[in-house]
């Protein structure tokens, strides 16, 4: 029997309508600005996102990286969640390739920074110690269970922010999937800020590719630094079909996901020794109290259904396009069987 994969939306395969628009795709080279579904893409989605452009890079984790590079100077601090992708799962990219280094703020609620956070991070400027310049905001926050920051929360963080005089960039890896969850446009969560990464590979269920947006100049400068980070790429349409494809057909049914979420939520919730974060989106985060994370991740494998440990004490499961009905079933009966 084929394995529920669990452990993330990015094990997603393209579907049959989306392998027909890659193999149809109009290309050119990418690096001379002269692929026509590539340069689709990007005014797409910074149409979607409220932002004058954006540029169509590898990775989430690239596309963060170029945003950091572009909105600091070397010496500066990021201030940040101490669970955000950027802090964990990023190699510390952060300081190797931008120098400057996290300020991070470790008592959040669901993981999100709050306009006190920002304000608290303001301090005179002197020649000898280095200063806040930027601000990260994830939204959905991945640690703490894929936790929405609604609009008026986002909107008085990034105010913070500005007022403060920082700049505001918005890790939107799923922003797709809180809009969803809040029924509102992603736009209306990133007004303001002065960057956007957002990805096609998760959620949306593309094979490859995320999108930075902001303004035309910075979107320039932001180009420059993918080839620095040898991100250019030459006929890519293939990749950026698939994603103009996604959008259409992958985002109206992102609420199924949240959905099949919720009821794996409510089977671990019942488990011994369990605590869980209620999931908002695709997400479900478990706190395991007295088993190892690992060794349950191991005894669902048994029984076919894939899991993350995340740490010591922390299990993960995300759902996605991939993931029916009846395996979100069949995962349950193998979650009540593995916790009790």
């Amino acid at each position: 029997m084929k394995p529920i994969d669990l452990r993330s939306d990015t094990v997603t395969r393209p579907t049959a309508g989306m392998r027909k628009a890659m193999a149809e795709a109009e290309v050119g080279d990418d690096v001379f600005g002269e692929d026509p579904t590539v340069r689709r893409l990007e005014a797409r989605v910074a149409e979607l996102l409220g932002f004058e452009a954006a540029l169509f890079v590898p990775s989430g984790t690239m596309g963060n990286a170029i945003a950091i590079r572009v909105l600091t100077e070397r010496g500066d601090e990021v201030l940040v969640e101490h669970r955000s992708h950027v802090v964990r799962y990023e190699l510390s990219a952060m300081s190797a390739l931008s120098g400057v280094m996290p300020r991070m703020v470790v008592e959040t609620r669901d993981g999100h920074l709050t306009p006190g956070h920002v304000r608290a991070a303001v301090a005179p400027r002197a020649y000898y110690k280095s200063d806040v310049s930027l601000v990260v905001l994830e939204n959905t926050h991945n640690l703490a269970g894929g936790t929405v920051l609604g609009v008026a929360k986002m909107q008085a963080v990034i105010g913070a922010g500005k007022e403060a005089g920082f700049r505001v960039h918005v890790d939107g890896a799923r922003i797709w999937n809180a809009a969803v969850a809040l029924g509102v446009a992603p736009s209306a969560l990133v007004v303001g800020a002065d960057t956007v990464m957002t990805c096609l590979s998760k959620g949306l269920g593309c094979p490859v590719g995320s999108l930075v947006a902001s303004s035309r100049e910075r979107i320039e400068k932001a180009r420059r630094v993918r080839k620095l980070l040898g991100g250019g790429m030459r006929q890519v349409g293939v990749l950026a079909a698939a994603g103009l494809w996604a959008l259409d057909e992958a985002i109206p049914r992102l609420a199924e996901d949240h959905a099949r979420a919720r009821r794996l939520g409510e089977a671990l919730d019942g488990g011994r020794g369990v605590r869980v974060t209620r999931p908002q989106t695709n997400i479900v985060v478990a706190t395991l109290e007295g088993r190892p994370a690992s060794d349950v991740a191991a005894a669902l494998a048994e029984r076919d259904v894939l899991a993350i440990a995340m740490d010591a004490r922390t299990l993960r499961l995300v759902t996605h396009r991939d993931i029916s009905e009846d395996d979100c079933a069949r995962a349950v009966e193998a979650i009540g069987a593995v916790l009790g």
